[in-house]
């Protein structure tokens, strides 16, 4: 009585076909794939950038110059 057997899954199954329709549920399908599909691309494509080091990570972005403050005299000449 805990489980259903494939009789009763094939009952619901043309019931949820009856009331959707197939178009419908192709529409879904179609969508739910493309989800799926384009989260494993996310992670992979974050595993790359994990796995890839940033290049020149141990150096600044910036001109050592630029931003800073320097204390000290200036002369001209």
């Amino acid at each position: 009585m805990g489980s259903f057997s494939i009789w009763h899954w094939l009952i619901v199954l043309v019931i949820i076909l009856l009331i959707f329709g197939t178009k419908k549920l192709r529409n879904v399908g179609q969508d739910l794939g493309g989800a799926v599909k384009g989260f494993k691309d996310g992670i992979k494509e974050g595993e790359a950038e994990v796995a890839k080091p940033a290049v020149g990570a141990d150096t600044p972005a910036t001109p050592p110059s630029a931003g800073r403050t320097v204390e000290g005299e200036h002369s001209k000449g």
